[in-house]
C-alpha cells in the first residue's frame, strides 16, 4: 500500500507519482529519456483529407522512439541492411538480372524486359505455324 507524501507548493498530502523516483524528486530529462529509450513509445496517427465526402489523401503516420537494443528485440534492424546507413551493408546485387528486382533502375528493367520480349519474338517465329 503506499502512503501520502506530504510536500508540494500548498503543503497538501499527495500520492507518489509511478514516474517519479524514490525520495520526491522531479525525475530529470536523462531520467525520463532513459525510461523512454527502455520501453519504447509508439505514436501512431492518420490524417485524411475529404472533398464532399471523397477521400482526396490519406497519410499514415507510425513512430516508434526505442533504443537499439529494444529495436533489435522487437525484431526491427533496418538501418544495419541499409548501404547508405550502414558501412557494413553490402550494395545489392546486379547480377540477378534475369529476375525482376525492386533494386534495378527503370531504365535497366525496360532493357530486361525488351531483351526478353525479343527473344520470345524470335523464339515465336521459328516454331513452325499451320
Amino acid at each position: 500500500m503506499t502512503q501520502p507524501v506530504t510536500g508540494g507548493l500548498t503543503g497538501a498530502a499527495r500520492l507518489p507519482s509511478p514516474y517519479e523516483p524514490p525520495g520526491g524528486q522531479a525525475p530529470s530529462l536523462a531520467d525520463i529519456l532513459e525510461r523512454v529509450l527502455d520501453k519504447g513509445v509508439v505514436i501512431a496517427g492518420d490524417i485524411r483529407i475529404n472533398l464532399l465526402d471523397i477521400e482526396l489523401l490519406t497519410i499514415k503516420l507510425r513512430l516508434l522512439v526505442a533504443s537499439v537494443d529494444k529495436a533489435k528485440e522487437m525484431g526491427i534492424d533496418w538501418w544495419e541492411h541499409d548501404p547508405s546507413l550502414s558501412s557494413r551493408a553490402t550494395a545489392p546485387d546486379r547480377s540477378l538480372a534475369n529476375k525482376p528486382d525492386e533494386s534495378l533502375s527503370l531504365a535497366e528493367e525496360n532493357e530486361r524486359l525488351r531483351a526478353e520480349i525479343a527473344a520470345l519474338r524470335a523464339a515465336d517465329r521459328s516454331l513452325p505455324h499451320d
